[in-house]
């Protein structure tokens, strides 16, 4: 907890980029998603990626080490989807602590195998958690606007069984991520709070946002601001904004994060906007040189990628990076 929380304030930290981007390049079978584990399962998982870490896990180290030989300080688990709630579409609710135990613990052999390496540069853990496929805050109907598909105590539960899982594997950081949702992100809130207490333990908590389109609100309505306003009375360690943009589209919320708060700041934007066939064809030097704006202008404290980012992407981050240093935090 101190280590993470005295480095932040020393030097940038990068996250890692996408998994699901690394994913796709095995192109993976539906019998390899399945593996031994599954072989005889009842109906289709192919896309279930988060599965992986159980049937495919050699597939997940590799990804893993590829971020962390490209400068990566922070890996995440592959965890994105391991709720109860989210798995529901697969019907395997009953595999979501095994998912993110195996999840966390894989992410942790690599970690400390690179800390050894070199341990004047430690490799953390966060803990990714999702924010599901439903929302508490708006009606998936539009003719029964009272309508919910979930309630806060249910994303609380499903949250809490993440949590408790994720921790037990290892994972040193919890990154609640990609909220669309800030009553959603309260719930995964509360359970990490609840953990905490009853554990007796402390763990850093990231929060990051997802600004949906150029509205530049999240997906129920918050400006970056009220976003901040409404989750600062949790003890964060940082809070930023992820997918969805580019790193240019992001530049203005980041800047009102960084001006609004005395927390670390986090991005971890997509290779640009997606293409007609939705792919991500920013280049990692046209993505760096886009981030070295974040740096100039001293934004963030934590940088990284999502959607179509690749090792190759956090290289260029990372020897960015190595040439500033961190927004100062109060």
């Amino acid at each position: 907890m101190e280590e993470f929380k005295n480095i932040l304030q020393h030097r940038i930290l990068v996250l890692d980029g996408a998994m699901g981007t690394m994913i796709q390049q095995y192109k993976f079978s539906e019998e390899d998603y399945r593996g031994e584990q599954f072989k005889e399962y009842h109906i289709s998982v192919k896309g279930n990626n988060d599965m992986l870490s159980i049937t495919q896990p050699q597939a997940i180290k590799e990804i893993h080490k590829k971020y962390l030989e490209a400068g990566a300080d922070i890996i995440e688990t592959n965890t994105f989807s391991s709720t109860t709630i989210a798995m529901a579409d697969y019907e395997m609710e009953e595999y979501v602590y095994e998912l993110n135990y195996q999840s966390a613990k894989i992410a942790k052999e690599v970690a400390e195998e690179f800390t050894l390496k070199n341990p004047l540069k430690p490799r953390f853990v966060a803990g990714s958690i999702g924010p599901t496929n439903r929302t508490a805050s708006m009606s998936p109907d539009v003719n029964d606007p009272g309508f919910r598909a979930v309630t806060f105590e249910d994303l609380r539960k499903a949250y809490k069984q993440q949590v408790e899982a994720l921790i037990d594997g290892g994972a040193d950081v919890l990154l609640v991520e990609t909220v669309f949702d800030t009553l959603n992100a309260k719930a995964a809130l509360f359970a990490i709070e609840e953990v905490k207490e009853e554990r007796e333990i402390e763990i850093p908590i990231m929060l990051s946002g997802t600004i949906t389109d150029a509205s530049g609100r999240t997906l129920s309505g918050q400006t970056a601001e009220a976003f901040l306003i409404s989750v600062e009375h949790i003890p964060l360690v940082s809070i930023g904004f992820n997918c969805a943009l580019g790193a240019k589209q992001l530049t203005p919320h980041l800047e009102v994060l960084a001006q609004k708060s005395n927390i670390g700041i986090s991005a971890h934007p997509n290779a640009g906007l997606p293409n007609a066939f939705g792919e991500y064809d920013e280049t990692p030097e046209e993505m760096a040189a886009q981030i070295k704006e974040y740096l100039d202008k001293s934004l963030v404290n934590i940088i990284g990628g999502c959607c179509g980012t690749t090792p190759a992407h956090i290289k260029a981050i990372s020897n960015l990076v190595e040439n500033y240093k961190p927004r100062y935090v109060v």
